[in-house]
């Protein structure tokens, strides 16, 4: 059988593979889509990092509220997502703490939500109190002035935990539903970050909503920033405990909470000793720059007054070590 082609053959071969290629050639420069859509879409990549930086958000609340009350505080990150700002609306609570949140360097708002199921009992805590949860209500005047403070402290914390790409939270006023609802564009994506708050006889929820369009940019450095961590070499460790070693911190060693009847406080006048009803075996709480540390005895040491440490809760120690005096 004569397998040789002719020459008409050949021509139909050659003009078949042009056709294909220019086929080939039209669709790749056919222009493609743009899904307006999932303009602002956050990568799973991102929504890995934002979970770390709350992280260490909810973590450095916990601590410096935590000391600021000077009772249990819990923070802890339960939720991430994005959101419609409609839904977000949605789902706030009729009766809950709302602020608008000002983004700088961005130019951007927005809103953090606060259950006043958690407040009523920490501005209890602040004014004195114990911090019980009792039937919600809306804030006093001196309770708004408070909250403000509050919320000065949680815009510091959350600065910090952005600080490595430079985004600062300022808190700008306290909002309604009504006018948060009017923050942003009811279809504008919003990644929304909520905590759980615990305090000892209390609970409630800390809700944060930010536009995700502008935070894109926040988000890609961020990204860099993790790809690329610091390594910090052993010269400069050294050198960094050195400088540390001069640095002073504030320590105090204050007896548990005790309850006095008010007849006695008034009772007082100057020479007068007043009896605490504490047993002599009965440990203070030694409190290091704002943290608790761990448990100690007031001891002399020469013409200092000083603590004899039993226990330590915040940081390791030697097992071989079962005391340590500070003065």
């Amino acid at each position: 059988m004569d397998k040789s082609l002719g020459q008409d053959a050949i021509d139909a071969l050659f003009a078949a593979a042009n056709t294909s290629k220019t086929e080939t050639a039209e669709v790749a420069k056919e222009p493609e889509k743009f899904n307006f859509s999932r303009a602002g879409q956050i990568s799973n990549d991102q929504l890995r990092a934002i979970t770390t930086v709350n992280d260490l958000f909810a973590r450095n609340l916990m601590h410096s509220l935590g000391a600021w009350l000077r009772t249990s505080f819990r923070a802890k990150l339960v939720a991430g997502e994005q959101l419609p700002f409609s839904e977000f609306i949605e789902r706030l609570s009729a009766m809950a703490y709302i602020c608008s949140v000002r983004l700088e360097p961005l130019g951007a708002m927005g809103l953090l939500e606060f259950d006043l199921a958690m407040i009523l009992p920490l501005v209890d805590v602040l004014l004195g109190g114990v911090g019980r949860a009792g039937e919600q209500r809306e804030l006093t005047g001196i309770e708004e002035h408070i909250m403000r403070s509050v919320m000065e402290m949680i815009m510091q914390e959350l600065t910090l935990a952005w600080q490595s790409v430079g985004l600062e939270f300022a808190f700008e006023k306290r909002e309604t539903a009504a006018q948060a609802a009017r923050m942003l564009t009811q279809a504008e994506k919003t990644l929304c970050v909520g905590f759980e708050i615990r305090m000892p006889e209390a609970q409630g929820v800390l809700n944060l909503c930010l536009p995700a369009v502008v935070l894109n940019a926040i988000l890609r450095r961020l990204i860099a920033e993790g790809d690329h961590p610091r390594r910090k070499s052993k010269e400069s460790v050294m050198r960094m405990r050195e400088l540390m070693r001069d640095s002073k911190v504030e320590v105090l060693l204050q007896l548990p909470p005790v309850r006095l009847q008010a007849t006695e406080i008034a009772a007082l006048k100057p020479g007068s000793v007043l009896r605490l009803p504490v047993a002599k075996h009965e440990s203070s709480e030694l409190v290091v720059g704002g943290l608790s540390m761990g448990r100690a005895r007031p001891v002399r040491s020469g013409d200092h007054r000083g603590a004899l440490l039993g226990t330590m809760t915040m940081v390791s120690t030697n097992s071989n070590n079962t005391g340590a005096r500070a003065s």
